[in-house]
C-alpha cells in the first residue's frame, strides 16, 4: 500500500495562510480570545478552526507550493493583517464596559478601588469596571452571542477576499468609526450616573457655601457610594441588555450580509 504525498506542501502552505488569519483573530476576538483562557486552549481552539474551515476556505486561495517565498511571505503578512484588523476591531467592542465603568466607579466614589480586569490581559481597572467587563463576558455565552464571533471569521473571507490586497483606505475609517462609538456607547451607558453625579456634587457645593462649618467630605462620600451602589444594581439589568444589543450590531459588521 503506498501513499501520495505529493499534496502536502500544498496543504500545509493552506493551512498556514489559513491559520495565520484565523488564528490572529481568535487570540484578539472577545469571548473565545480572552487573556484569563490559558494560551495552550485558545491555539487549540484556532487549530481546530483552521480544520474546520479547511474545506470551506482552502478553494479561495490561488497559491501553490512553488510560488517564489517573497510572494508567499507578502500573502502571509496580508493574512495576519487582516485578521489583526479583524479581532482588533472586535475587542474594541469589549472595552465599552470597562470605559463606562471607569465613568461610573469616578462618579460613585469608588475611583481607587482598583481589580485586576479579565478582558484587559490581567491590568488593573476600577473594581465596577472588571465586574462589568466580567458579567459582559459570561451574558456572551449565556446568550449565544459567541457564535457571532466564528460567523465574523466564517464570514471574514468574503469581506477580505484572500490575494485581493488590502483595503487601506477602508479598514481606517471603520476603526476610526468603532473607536469613537466606543466612546459613545461608554457614555451613555453611564450616563445616569454622570447626571446623578453634577446634581449630587452641585448640591454639596450649595451646602458647603451654606454651612462651612459642616464636614461635607465625611458626609458625602459615605452617601455618594450608596446612592452609586443602589444606582448600578437598579440599572444594571438594563444597562447589559444595550451592551448585548450594541455587542450584536458592532460584531455584526464583520458579518456578510
Amino acid at each position: 500500500m503506498s501513499f501520495d504525498i505529493s499534496l502536502l506542501p500544498q496543504v500545509a502552505l493552506l493551512f498556514m495562510l489559513l491559520f495565520a488569519r484565523l488564528g490572529t483573530m481568535l487570540m484578539l476576538m472577545p469571548a473565545l480570545g480572552e487573556g484569563s483562557i490559558p494560551p495552550n486552549i485558545r491555539l487549540a481552539v484556532a487549530l481546530l478552526l483552521t480544520l474546520v474551515f479547511y474545506p470551506v476556505a482552502a478553494p479561495l486561495y490561488s497559491v501553490d507550493a512553488t510560488m517564489p517565498l517573497p510572494r508567499i511571505g507578502v500573502l502571509l503578512a496580508s493574512e495576519f493583517a487582516i485578521g489583526f484588523f479583524i479581532g482588533l476591531g472586535a475587542r474594541l467592542i469589549t472595552y465599552v464596559l470597562s470605559i463606562a465603568g471607569m465613568i461610573i466607579a469616578n462618579q460613585s466614589g469608588l475611583a481607587f478601588a482598583m481589580a485586576t480586569d479579565p478582558t484587559m490581559d490581567g491590568q488593573q481597572g476600577a473594581v465596577i469596571g472588571s465586574f462589568l467587563s466580567l458579567l459582559g463576558i459570561t451574558l456572551i455565552f449565556a446568550f449565544d452571542l459567541h457564535y457571532l464571533v466564528i460567523a465574523a471569521m466564517n464570514d471574514s473571507f468574503q469581506l477580505f477576499p484572500p490575494g485581493n490586497g488590502i483595503p487601506v483606505g477602508d479598514m481606517a475609517e471603520l476603526a476610526t468609526m468603532l473607536t469613537a462609538e466606543l466612546f459613545s456607547i461608554a457614555i451613555r451607558i453611564a450616563a445616569p450616573f454622570i447626571v446623578v453625579g453634577l446634581v449630587f456634587y452641585f448640591g454639596l457645593g450649595l451646602l458647603n457655601k451654606l454651612m462651612p462649618q459642616m464636614q461635607i467630605f465625611f458626609i458625602a462620600m459615605p452617601l455618594n457610594i450608596a446612592i452609586g451602589g443602589l444606582m448600578l444594581f437598579s440599572l444594571l439589568v438594563t444597562m447589559m441588555m444595550w451592551y448585548l444589543s450594541h455587542f450584536e450590531t458592532a460584531l455584526g459588521r464583520f458579518i456578510a450580509g
